[in-house]
């Protein structure tokens, strides 16, 4: 299938793909943080065998000719964003080459299936203009809270608190990572070469909190639910 977004060094995607037939690619917390680390260990040219680095601190795993700038990240149960950065020619294809291929052949053996995992080859849109770019961090971030409002941004959110709660609790997403709590995943995370949005963890969370009020335009959350 022929890609139709050119893929450019400098420029910020936001890529996404989910299960075939829709069906969940994350069925536990194993499949998850197995998911995680491969998004770290997958961002270079370096070769690496998982059972080597699996036990290893995110910090202490040398890697060479990093690929890509991920500036955000959100895994829910039958699909995953991305949003990164082209920083090397081919880059963002060969990473997520490595990244896909190498979950398939983990989930497929864990499960005892075979063919093809994700529905289709990952999915792009070019944030090509500062606004859009910027409302990502939100979407991207804002995509846990349907799990347990599902219907939330046609009908608006139902508890807030109980959103917000959800939210910081969720530990696969970049969320906490822009809320300032220290983990290990930060290592994940380029967020030099993306603009500085956020100077503090509290504008972060303004943002986020008003988007998740956000009700006066629905079309605008609904063009990216469809694609």
């Amino acid at each position: 299938m022929e890609r139709k977004v050119d893929i450019s060094v400098g420029e910020f995607y936001h890529i996404y793909n989910r299960g075939v037939e829709k069906r969940d690619i994350f069925i536990d917390s194993d499949d998850r943080e197995r998911f995680l680390r491969l998004l770290y260990l997958s961002n270079s040219a370096k070769p690496f065998l998982f059972r080597d680095v699996k036990n290893l601190p995110y910090s202490s795993i040398v890697r060479g000719g990093q690929r890509t700038a991920i500036g955000a990240y959100c895994l829910m149960p039958n699909h995953f964003h991305l949003l990164v950065k082209e920083t090397d020619e081919g880059g963002i294809s060969a990473f997520m080459e490595k990244l896909t291929t190498g979950y398939s052949m983990y989930f497929n053996g864990k499960n005892k299936r075979v063919g093809s995992l994700f529905q289709n080859r990952f999915q792009v849109r070019h944030a090509d203009h500062d606004e859009y770019l910027k409302y990502l961090f939100a979407y991207i971030h804002l995509n846990p809270v349907k799990i347990i409002d599902p219907q939330w941004k046609k009908n608006g959110i139902s508890n807030k608190k109980e959103a917000e709660k959800f939210l910081a609790g969720y530990r696969y997403s970049s969320y906490r990572d822009y809320m300032g709590i220290a983990r290990e995943e930060s290592d994940i995370l380029d967020r030099a070469e993306f603009p500085e949005y956020f100077e503090q963890p509290n504008d972060f969370k303004t943002f986020i909190n008003d988007w998740l009020a956000f009700q006066e335009d629905e079309e605008i959350w609904i063009a990216d639910e469809k694609q």
